[in-house]
Formats: structure tokens, C-alpha cells, sequence
């Protein structure tokens, strides 16, 4: 195994322990089941595990649309009985219970006397202290706040506080898990209520409560004003940077000096809050009903139309590796590398079978050309990906790059078919690779498609071709001699030919 297959492999918690199944419980649950993790949840409220089931439901149909690359077999959900049950022999214990003091801190200290030593703890609190909710436990070291964001399955924020007592050791180890299933960790570098995002975000919230309240705005018109326009710069840039970008400073304590007097303006009413008033409550809920209505979905259609434009908010951002993107192309590169390998040398290399989600159809119903083309460039990254291409080789010897594909489609897919894709390696030298991909659909005797790849391998410190180096070099070489033992495919160098 790889130094980064291992690490990934470490990093990945085998079972959590889940204290509450509400909404964010129940978007944990989605996040580490889809990512092959074990789940013990806790929760004797009626209706908990339907309500995780629906969002588990809600949470496999998003990731069908937010990455092709192939998820690990799903972890199990089991509902136990006790908090004892939840924690036996987990590494991680995630509380998402109400947010009442008192509830948590019996909660978590009952956790913390049944789980094993090293169990760290976690708290989904969006406003309590740590130091608070450490009060009480047997272990306050291993405990800190991991404050999420709803839907938990698509939001990779997670913002990480620790207490009085909190080993810093903790900490890392909270972070090395996150990242393991896609998030990405802040670390709050100070105790303070509400953390950092809701301080934030809070005060967009009470300005805009200040707005409706004083017949500015409708809820409606301070909500398309926000998302017709710097809503939209939000998964890209945060406040602060926006400033410096409005004023065209590249220096960041220039751009804050040119800002000042623009904060010294009456334009906001920054921590008052309107009394919420009989009549001021009757308007803004009449206007937000309005706007459910003329918007014409209903609350369950609302989440869907929520998760799919995350879905390609997320899939535009990753094209760029920028923002959040980022967070989920390191969490595919890790989803390739637990990809299973051949059992044989001579076997050809397989991805796993993924389901045609519907997302990939056009307006007749067809897949998509750019769809073919994303499975069998999955399908050489896993051949690259096999023969030991990883972040450090790319950075210090090169990579292979395409130079020619053909596409050949031989048979229609459609929503819901089970299909897989499979390489095999038809000559490998100094420089090239040459590779044959079919796409074969459960059940078919014939491929459905096929994709005939020529690869240079491109060095480093050139950016021209240049041979393949070290043990790269070796293990390609000798995949390409076990693979020319099986029989050529039947449309292998086929090619566009006029009458």
C-alpha cells in the first residue's frame, strides 16, 4: 500500500457513535454511511430513524449528481438502545442533540464513562461553549465542538472549537477525520458564542429582519437581492476579501484603511434586533409564505431545489479546485485511491459499478457524450492512480497526458443501469500508454461503449515529454506485459474511415 493510500486508509474511522438522529444527526449519518462508515445511532425520539432514512434518501440521490467517481461500499446504519451501545468501540462520537445545555452535558458525560479512552468526542452545538459542555465528562481532553452546517452531507464546513481542556492532539485528529469524508475544518482559535460562521451570518440576518421591518424591502426582494448578487460571490469569496476586491487593493491593510470610513456609515443597524411584535410577526410570516407560494414548491421540493443547485455550485467550483471545490476534489482523489484492485496480475483493471443517475441525461432522454467521456477519464485515472501517479510524483517526475481518444458508442444507456467500466493496458514504453476502455452494462455480453486512449507521459521540470521515472516506470511496464497475455479487443485501432 501507497504512503497515501495509507494515510487515507488511517485517517478513515471504521465506526461513529451518533447521540441524536434530528436533521443534523441525520445529515452526519448521510456523510459517514456514504463513505463506507459504520453508524450507531442513538436517538429514542419516535420517528428518528425514518427521519434518517429520508434524509440517507435525499443524501445518495445529491452525491448520484455531485461526483461520477464511484463511492466505497455504504457503512451500516444500526440503532441501538443506549448511549453505552452507540459509543462501544468507536472512534469517533458525534452529539447532535437539542440545544440545551443541561440535555448535552448529561449526554455527553454519560458518553464520555462508556466510550473507551482514546474516543474522541465531538458536539454538533452551534452556539454552546465547549468548555461548558466539557463540564461533567470523564475525558474533557478528547472532547471539542465540530459545529456543521445543514444539509451536513453537502455543507463541508465543519467549524472546530476546543475547550478548557481539550488536548490539542484532539483537535487534529477531529480534523484528519473531516477531511477523510470530504469536509473541510476551520479551527476557531478562541472560545466565542456562536463560533465564527454564525457571527457572521447572523448579522446579514438581522439587518434583513431590520429591512422587512421597516417596509424597506419584502422578504422576497431582500432575498433576491442577496442571491441575484453578492450571494453569489459567497462560495468563492468571503467578506473580507470581497471588500479589498471592491476597492481594487491588492494590499490587504491598504484595502482596510480605504474601507474605514465606508464602516462608520449609518447603513446598517448592526447588533439591534426589531422587537418581535404581534404585527411584526403576522407581516414577515404572511411575506415568507408568500414567497413559498410564488416560488409554487412545496418544503420537501424547496430541499430538493437547495441540494441541486449546491450539487452545481459544488461541481462548478471543483472544476477550478477553488473554495469548497477544493474540499471535494481532495475527497474524490481519496475515493479513487480506495478503489479495489485487480485480483490478478493479468486481470485488467475494473472501476466499481456505479448506477446511471438521471442527471445524466439530455432533453432525449440519452446519456450525455460528456458522461461516456467522464467514465472512461475515471477509468485512466484509476490505471494511473494503480501504477503509483500520485500528488508527490506529479509534482517532482510528471504525469501522463491524453494526446488521442476515440469514443465508439455501440448501445444506449439509461437511467438506472448498472454499468462498469474496464481497462486494458495495450502497450506501455519510456513515454507512451496506450489504453482500451469498455464500458460494459450489468447484464449485457457486449460493451455498450468503448474508448481507445493514447497517453505521453509529460515531465515536471520540462512541461515537454519525457520518459516515465522510478517505480512509476516499472509498474506500468509490467502491466502492459501481463495484459498483452489477454486477447486483443475486437475494436481496438479502429478508427473513423471515409468511402
Amino acid at each position: 500500500m501507497s504512503e497515501t493510500k495509507q494515510c487515507v486508509a488511517e485517517r478513515r474511522p471504521r465506526a461513529i457513535g451518533l447521540l441524536g438522529g434530528g436533521i443534523i444527526g441525520g445529515g452526519w449519518a448521510a456523510r459517514f454511511i456514504l463513505n463506507g462508515v459504520e453508524v450507531r445511532l442513538y436517538d429514542p425520539a419516535p420517528g428518528a430513524l425514518e427521519s434518517v432514512r429520508n434524509i440517507l434518501a435525499n443524501a445518495r440521490r445529491a452525491f448520484g449528481q455531485l461526483t461520477m467517481v464511484p463511492l466505497p461500499p455504504e457503512g451500516t446504519l444500526t440503532v441501538v438502545g443506549s448511549i453505552a451501545e452507540a459509543v462501544d468501540g468507536v472512534e469517533l462520537v458525534q452529539e447532535s442533540a437539542p440545544e440545551r445545555l443541561e440535555l448535552k452535558q448529561q449526554l455527553l458525560s454519560e458518553a464520555s464513562r462508556a466510550a473507551a479512552p482514546e474516543t474522541l468526542i465531538c458536539s454538533s452545538t452551534s452556539a454552546l461553549l465547549p468548555s461548558l459542555l466539557q463540564i461533567g465528562m470523564k475525558h474533557p481532553e478528547r472532547f471539542l465542538v465540530a459545529h456543521p452546517f445543514n444539509p451536513v452531507y453537502l455543507v463541508p464546513l465543519a467549524e472546530l472549537c476546543a475547550g478548557q481542556h481539550t488536548a490539542p492532539e484532539a483537535s487534529a485528529r477531529a480534523a484528519e477525520i473531516y477531511r477523510s469524508v470530504g469536509m473541510h475544518p476551520v479551527l476557531v482559535r478562541k472560545e466565542i458564542d456562536g463560533f465564527i460562521t454564525s457571527r457572521v451570518q447572523e448579522a446579514a440576518w438581522r439587518e434583513a429582519m431590520w429591512l422587512v421591518h421597516d417596509d424597506v424591502a419584502t422578504a422576497q426582494e431582500v432575498d433576491d437581492a442577496v442571491r441575484y448578487s453578492f450571494g453569489l460571490r459567497r462560495p468563492i469569496m468571503g467578506p473580507l476579501q470581497t471588500y479589498r476586491m471592491a476597492v481594487n487593493e491588492a494590499n490587504g491593510r491598504r484595502a482596510m484603511v480605504r474601507m474605514g470610513p465606508e464602516l462608520k456609515k449609518p447603513w446598517t443597524k448592526l447588533t439591534e434586533v426589531p422587537e418581535l411584535t404581534d404585527t411584526y410577526l403576522d407581516k414577515l410570516g404572511q411575506q415568507l409564505d408568500a414567497q413559498m407560494e410564488a416560488e409554487n414548491v412545496t418544503f420537501s421540493e424547496l430541499e430538493r431545489k437547495r441540494d441541486d443547485c449546491l450539487v452545481a455550485v459544488l461541481r462548478g467550483l471543483r472544476s477550478e479546485e477553488h473554495g469548497a471545490g477544493s474540499a471535494l476534489a481532495r475527497w474524490e482523489r481519496g475515493l479513487r485511491e480506495r478503489v479495489p484492485q485487480p485480483a490478478k496480475g493479468s486481470d485488467p483493471l475494473r472501476l466499481p459499478t456505479l448506477v446511471i443517475p438521471s442527471s445524466w441525461l439530455d432533453y432525449n432522454g440519452h446519456v450525455t457524450e460528456r458522461c461516456y467521456q467522464q467514465l472512461c477519464s475515471d477509468a485512466t485515472e484509476n490505471v494511473l492512480n494503480y501504477i503509483g501517479i500520485d500528488a508527490a510524483y506529479r509534482a517532482s517526475s510528471g504525469s501522463y497526458f491524453s494526446v488521442e481518444t476515440h469514443l465508439t458508442h455501440l448501445r444506449e444507456l439509461r437511467a438506472g443501469d448498472r454499468v462498469q467500466v474496464i481497462t486494458q493496458v495495450l502497450h506501455a514504453d519510456d513515454k507512451r500508454l496506450h489504453l482500451f476502455n469498455r464500458v460494459m452494462r450489468e447484464g449485457d455480453d457486449g460493451p455498450a461503449a468503448t474508448s481507445e486512449q493514447m497517453l505521453i507521459h509529460v515531465s515536471a521540470n520540462s512541461g515537454r515529454s519525457g520518459p516515465v521515472q522510478g517505480q512509476v516506470r516499472e509498474r506500468v511496464l509490467k502491466l502492459a506485459r501481463l495484459h498483452a497475455q489477454r486477447p486483443r479487443p475486437e475494436r481496438a485501432g479502429a478508427s473513423i474511415r471515409l468511402p
